[in-house]
């Protein structure tokens, strides 16, 4: 069923809350101040059950011009605005504040409602008429329903139930694949039941016993119960107004302008790109650092504004601009924010979030400002692509490509999809990358590898982790696709465990390798030195020791011990040798071991350590014994 969320707006006293109770029978005003005032000052909620069975969610936001900030939290959110103008008043002040902000958030469609109408006669009505249609000019609401109505008398109830009825059948079904996003606008207990929030689910859903989080603290708690409209349900989906029932966290620890998300989906924000228009009847223009209330979700606070691209913003300008904030925030890309000085009268402007994870920027930056106006065109291979650049060196799995840029899981999917097409971008263990950043990587890799090979012109090569710690990125799945690609390609090679370059060449042939190979081999366990070796053939120590090293990598020799290198295959037969000889004795001794082998002490004790190392043997006392027995 289509979710849709209705909110009043309009001057203070012009009979918002009225028209509400007169709808559906709830009076929004429920604190005692409202109450004896006779004017809402917090937001009010109710609903209304329309003849094709489709229940409507109200939000009743406050007038006066000292709660506005109550009434930007409440349009928060909305799908439809009833626009409330009394007839013996006509527009005021805050009629056309009330208007100016729902502009900026974004709201489409709407209806003008004519209150008090038993209170005017026939020639004011139609004065009043004509001046609501001169005012709504060029806003969203020009030629809009307008519906005259009295509360009081109940003249016009059912045209305006039967115009609300056909405005909700125009507006969009909200998905809910996105990722599930509440801002909260109350929060209180109930006895017997704990912390109870409220809030318009703006994406995604949630469920009974869901694991969730408060940010920006990063609370954890779980999902008790759900509330739509007074009726228990299992799941609150986007466009819903929706009570959580939250276990395991206390009251004190949440406050309006907090959010309710899945733990791990989303992150608080200190600073976000945006784009501003400063409004024609803003006071003054805005200058580069200035500092006003920013508006956003349910939250409030202070926001410092750096002008990227001028630095003044006149009227009627749009611009981009970073916003840095008082504390930390939760915010997507596409959402609306108002900016408001401290006047009454007060609305500056508003705009729209391009980013909610940018480094701090310089101003006037030709590259930045480009990049800000491809995110502004709301491209969704364009959006994708500029964070995963942003985060080249790690990938964005697809639920960080959803919290990055605000899309919807169809449509992310759908856009990857042809990206990979295109070869734009990679998938690699659930994580996506840029093509880029495997062609930067494997470009790095090669340069690494031929600047070893030319400081270490007589080394095989570098180990995997020698590598990694030289490039710019621990993703080890990147880095080990990077070098199975360059294996394909046939750039590097493996040598055992060590990775070269095609082109590298040790200054050794083959039959000098196999030269000592086979000197080591006819040594058996008596094998020479590396010194004794480097004397032998009168040769540098050090080319003797990078022979050795290639041999080893390669298999065929093994070092046992600092300076002693045996035959592979002279370890082999003796280690089948000692485990003839355990099954039949049992134990063996340092001395039997000596016998065994028929060489001296120099080599027994570092040979019987390694059959220890490999876990073959196991000492017990003086004596070693097979691992296992």
């Amino acid at each position: 069923m289509k979710h849709v969320v209705l909110g009043t707006a309009g001057h203070v006293d012009h009979g918002k809350t009225t028209l509400v109770k007169a709808l559906t029978g709830i009076d929004t005003d429920r604190l005692k101040e409202e109450k004896e005032r006779g004017m809402t000052i917090e937001l009010g909620f109710a609903y209304l059950d329309l003849p094709s069975g489709k229940r409507l969610s109200i939000v009743d936001v406050p007038g006066h011009e000292r709660f506005i900030k109550h009434m930007v939290a409440g349009a928060q959110g909305i799908d439809l605005v009833a626009f409330v103008v009394a007839a013996d008043e006509g527009i005021m002040p805050q009629t056309k504040e009330h208007l100016q902000i729902c502009e900026l958030l974004g709201v489409k469609k709407g209806l003008v409602v004519i209150t008090k109408v038993d209170l005017v006669d026939e020639e004011l009505l139609t004065l009043v008429k004509e001046e609501v249609r001169d005012f709504l000019k060029g806003t969203f609401l020009e030629g809009a329903p307008i519906v005259e109505v009295s509360a009081v008398k109940g003249w016009g109830m059912k045209e305006l139930v039967e115009t609300i009825e056909r405005l909700v059948d125009e507006v969009e079904e909200k998905p809910s694949d996105g990722l599930f996003r509440l801002p909260i606008d109350r929060v209180f207990t109930i006895k017997g039941f704990g912390t109870v929030v409220t809030g318009t689910v703006l994406s995604g859903e949630v469920s009974v016993g869901d694991e969730i989080e408060i940010l920006p603290e990063g609370i954890r708690g779980k999902v008790r119960g759900i509330q739509v409209h007074k009726e228990h349900l299992k799941q609150a989906r986007a466009g819903q107004r929706a009570a959580i029932n939250l276990a395991g966290i206390e009251k004190e620890h949440i406050e309006r302008g907090d959010v309710i998300v899945h733990p791990k989906t989303l992150k608080p924000t200190s600073i976000l790109d945006v784009e501003i228009f400063h409004l024609p009847h803003a006071p003054v223009a805005l200058k580069n650092g200035t500092t006003l209330q920013l508006h956003i979700g349910t939250s409030h606070l202070l926001a410092q504004i750096i002008l990227l691209e001028t630095d003044v913003l006149e009227p009627r300008q749009r611009g981009l601009a970073q916003l840095r904030l008082q504390k930390p925030i939760v915010a997507q890309p596409f959402d609306r924010f108002i900016l408001r000085g401290s006047g009454p009268i007060q609305t500056w402007g508003g705009g729209i979030v391009l980013d909610t994870h940018p480094p701090r920027h310089k101003r006037f930056k030709t590259e930045v400002i480009q990049k800000l106006k491809e995110l502004r065109e709301s491209d969704p291979q364009r959006a994708i692509l500029y964070h995963l650049n942003k985060y080249a060196s790690q990938g964005l799995t697809l639920k960080e490509i959803m919290a990055h840029t605000g899309l919807r899981k169809r449509v992310v999917e759908e856009a990857l999809g042809e990206l990979s097409k295109e070869k734009k971008v990679l998938l690699l263990e659930n994580t996506f990358l840029p093509k880029e950043t495997l062609d930067r990587l494997k470009t790095a890799l090669v340069e690494i590898l031929s600047k070893f090979h030319q400081q270490n012109p007589l080394r095989l090569g570098m180990t995997q982790e020698e590598i990694k710690g030289k490039l710019k990125t621990t993703n080890e799945g990147l880095i080990a696709f990077t070098i199975e690609r360059l294996l394909e390609e046939d750039v590097i090679q493996k040598e055992g465990d060590f990775l070269r370059l095609k082109t590298h060449k040790i200054p050794f042939s083959e039959e000098e390798l196999k030269e000592l190979e086979n000197l080591i081999l006819r040594a058996s366990l008596s094998p020479p030195t590396p010194k004794e070796i480097a004397q032998f053939y009168k040769k540098d120590l050090s080319t003797i020791k990078e022979i050795l090293s290639i041999l080893v990598h390669r298999g065929f020799i093994i070092r046992v011990k600092e300076d002693l290198y045996f035959h592979k295959e002279v370890l082999d037969s003796l280690r089948n040798k000692l485990i003839e000889y355990l099954k039949k004795h049992g134990s063996i001794s340092i001395q039997e071991f000596k016998n065994l082998t028929g060489t001296s002490r120099k080599y027994v004790i570092p040979l019987a350590e390694y059959f220890d190392q490999i876990k073959v043997t196991i000492r017990v006392g003086d004596e070693r014994i097979l691992r296992g027995n």
